[in-house]
């Protein structure tokens, strides 16, 4: 509900936006059962990867809260080569960036642009359920050819 609350204003703090939602909005933390916090962002935090790395990886290890990012790409189609965010970081830098942020809180990471879906954990993770199924229908239908084939 206090979302609803917020008016858009920018800031590449990232930091003092972490520290504000777990220290502050997440004072009970120790009595829910699991938790998300998700970041949506158009550009590379102001601090150093490791940095904030190193923080989320300690505030989510204490208790069952994922940190997920949304990253939304502003650009002409898929080559992006001409876009330059803030601080000079290409969007496949960025991407990577929050990918290590995302794989310290243990959460999952999109980005996305005006086009479509770039990169998704969630679609990766279907895919590779896909194929799994995929593979596993290939070796029934050989497995049954040759019960038939015995027959």
């Amino acid at each position: 509900r206090w979302v609803l609350t917020l008016e858009c204003n920018g800031s590449r703090n990232l930091m003092n936006a972490l520290r504000r939602a777990v220290e502050v909005d997440f004072k009970d933390k120790d009595k829910q059962k699991s938790q998300g916090l998700y970041l949506l962002t158009t550009g590379i935090p102001d601090q150093e990867t490791h940095t904030i790395s190193a923080y989320v990886a300690e505030a989510c290890g204490g208790f069952d809260l994922q940190l997920h990012v949304c990253l939304f790409s502003v650009t002409k189609g898929t080559d992006s080569s001409g876009i330059i965010p803030a601080c000079y970081a290409d969007p496949r830098e960025t991407a990577n960036a929050f990918k290590e942020i995302v794989r310290a809180g243990n959460g999952r990471f999109h980005w996305f642009g005006e086009t479509g879906i770039f990169e998704s954990d969630d679609i990766t993770s279907i895919i590779s359920e896909m194929e799994k199924a995929k593979n596993y229908s290939q070796k029934c239908v050989f497995l049954v050819e040759s019960l038939k084939q015995r027959s």
